[in-house]
C-alpha cells in the first residue's frame, strides 16, 4: 500500500493511494504507524469509493518523524564526497567499521514537488538522493533478523546540502549544523515493506533503481542494492544501547552518482554547477515514487553572530 499526507482546499489530511486516487483515512499516517495499524486501516479506506485524485492534492511529508538518522551507506558516494569536501584520494578508514549516521531535522521536510529556498548564507547548494525507512515499532538492541519486522515501509529521501556551510562545520567535529538542517524532501508516499520484498536479493538488499535528473537531463543512476549495509542492519546499530520508535525514518546515504559533490570531486571541478534558483531536480526511486523540486531564492540576509572572545585565567 501507499500512504499519503496532503492538503486539499487549505486542509490537510491522511489517505492511502491507489490508481491515482485518494481514499482518506481517519487519522494521521503517523498515528497508524504507532498504532500498527496501518494495514488494516489503509484496506478499510480501500473499500470506501473515493473521487479526489493525487492530481488535485498538494502531497506533504508522508508523515511527520520524530527523529531522522541518516547513514552513509554507498561507498561510491563516500568516494567522490571525500575528494571535493577533504581533498582525499581514498574512503577513509573509519568508514568501513560501522554503519555510521548523523541526525538531521525532522522538521525541515517538503514535500514531493513543494519549492525549495536557497539557505541563507548558501552559494554551494546541493541535492542527495536517498531511500528512507520507516521504523514501524519500537525496539531496542534488535539483531537485524529482529529488525526487519521494525520496517513498516519506505520512502525517497532528498537530504540537501548546502555544501560551502556544512564543510567549515565539519572541522569542529560536532556533526553538521546549518550546512544540513534547512531542508530535507520525504515522499511522495510511505511504501508498506511487503511491496518491495520480490526485489530483495540473496544477501538480503533491496535492488530497486534509483535515478536523479536534473533539468530534465539525467545524470545519475545507481541500484539500493549497492548499499553496503542492509536496513535491517542499519536499524540493529542504531537501536544499540537506544532506541527506535515508531515513525522514526533512517536514511540510507545518498546513492552513487546521487549528488553534484561527487561528480565535482570526480572531475576535479564543479560541473555541473551548484543548484540555483530555478533549478528543477527530480528523484526517482523504482517501487517508490518521484520526487521533483524547484530550488527558489531564499533569504538575502543571514545571522551569523560572531563569539566574543572572553579571558582563559580561572577565578582565584
Amino acid at each position: 500500500m501507499r500512504f499519503a499526507t496532503y492538503e486539499y482546499e487549505g486542509v490537510e489530511g491522511a489517505g492511502v493511494v491507489r490508481d491515482g486516487v485518494v481514499h482518506p483515512l481517519p487519522v494521521s499516517v503517523l498515528e497508524l504507524v504507532q498504532t500498527e495499524a496501518l494495514h488494516s486501516a489503509g484496506a478499510e479506506a480501500l473499500s470506501r469509493a473515493s473521487e479526489l485524485t493525487v492530481d488535485e492534492v498538494r502531497l506533504l511529508p508522508p508523515l511527520k518523524p520524530p527523529s531522522i538518522r541518516d547513514f552513509v551507506g554507498f561507498e561510491a558516494h563516500i568516494e567522490g564526497v571525500a575528494k571535493s569536501l577533504d581533498g582525499l584520494e581514498h574512503v577513509p578508514e573509519e568508514w568501513y567499521r560501522a554503519p555510521n549516521f548523523y541526525f538531521t531535522n525532522p522538521h525541515g521536510a517538503y514535500g514531493a514537488h513543494d519549492e525549495v529556498p536557497v539557505p541563507a548564507g548558501c552559494s554551494v547548494l546541493d541535492f542527495e538522493c536517498e531511500v528512507g525507512a520507516v521504523i514501524g515499532r519500537a525496539g531496542r538492541d534488535l539483531t537485524p533478523e529482529e529488525a526487519r519486522d521494525h520496517i513498516v515501509g519506505y520512502l525517497v529521501f532528498n537530504d540537501w546540502s548546502a555544501r560551502d556551510l556544512q564543510k567549515p562545520e565539519k572541522n569542529l567535529g560536532l556533526g553538521f549544523s546549518k550546512g544540513k538542517d534547512f531542508a530535507n524532501t520525504l515522499g511522495p508516499y510511505l511504501v508498506t515493506a511487503d511491496e518491495v520484498e520480490d526485489r530483495r536479493d540473496a544477501d538480503g538488499f533491496l535492488d530497486l533503481e534509483m535515478t536523479v535528473t536534473l533539468n530534465g537531463e539525467l545524470i545519475g543512476r545507481d541500484t539500493l542494492a549497492n548499499v553496503s549495509w542492509t536496513f535491517e542492519e542499519m536499524a540493529a546499530y542504531a537501536a544499540r544501547d537506544a532506541w527506535v520508535r515508531p515513525g522514526d525514518i533512517l536514511g540510507s546515504g545518498t546513492c552513487g552518482w546521487g549528488a553534484l559533490a561527487e561528480f565535482w570531486g570526480r572531475v576535479g571541478e564543479r560541473t555541473p554547477a551548484p543548484l540555483r534558483p530555478g533549478d528543477e531536480v527530480t528523484l526517482t526511486v523504482e517501487r517508490l515514487g518521484t520526487l521533483r523540486n524547484r530550488i527558489i531564492a531564499g533569504r538575502t540576509d543571514a545571522y551569523l553572530p560572531r563569539a566574543r572572545k572572553r579571558g582563559r585565567t580561572p577565578r582565584p
